[in-house]
């Protein structure tokens, strides 16, 4: 599995994992235009993950030119859950946030009831900053965000101590 740049031609294919039903309560979905005019927006970043010439997963960065170096991860989908590829996604996103774009601090919002993902997302270091209460309205019910972020100094000191822990099982 490679990630790398989006193209403008993997599109729909980022539309098609985005209509996977089972993600209805958890991401949003966009139109091919919305996503067209996304990825043509400087301030806004499209990577994804393929394998076998296919987009297995796509992630998107929004902010990554803010003034206050707080870029948004607004999104990460996978076509089929359960194989690491989010994983991968959520850890190239925060490598392209903190190493490339040199953010102070890279935030999300999750559905307070996905506790999968929030569970994930802590598990990474992101830290729970509090919640947008009854912020999206879908299928006519509210459902509450929670907002997470990670500051550079946390993302730095994770990489030191996974450094520190691969050295330290070299010298056993």
């Amino acid at each position: 599995m490679i990630i790398r740049a989006a193209l403008p031609r993997e599109i729909p294919e980022i539309v098609g994992i985005e209509q996977i039903p089972e993600y209805r309560s958890y991401i949003g979905a966009w139109s091919a235009e919305e996503h067209f005019r996304a990825m043509a927006d400087p301030d806004n970043e499209y990577f994804v993950a393929c394998s076998e010439g296919a987009v297995d997963g796509f992630a998107i960065l929004q902010g990554i030119e803010s003034e206050h170096h707080s870029v948004h991860l607004k999104r990460i989908a996978v076509r089929t859950p359960n194989r690491g590829c989010g994983k991968l996604l959520l850890e190239y996103g925060m490598s392209r946030a903190f190493l490339h774009h040199r953010a102070h601090r890279l935030w999300l919002d999750v559905f307070e009831t996905n506790t999968r993902a929030r569970s994930i997302y802590e598990s990474y270091g992101f830290r729970y900053d509090g919640a947008l209460r009854e912020a999206i309205l879908r299928d006519g019910e509210y459902h509450t965000l929670a907002l997470m972020s990670l500051l550079d100094r946390e993302y730095s000191a994770r990489q030191q101590q996974g450094v520190n822990a691969v050295t330290s099982a070299v010298r056993l």
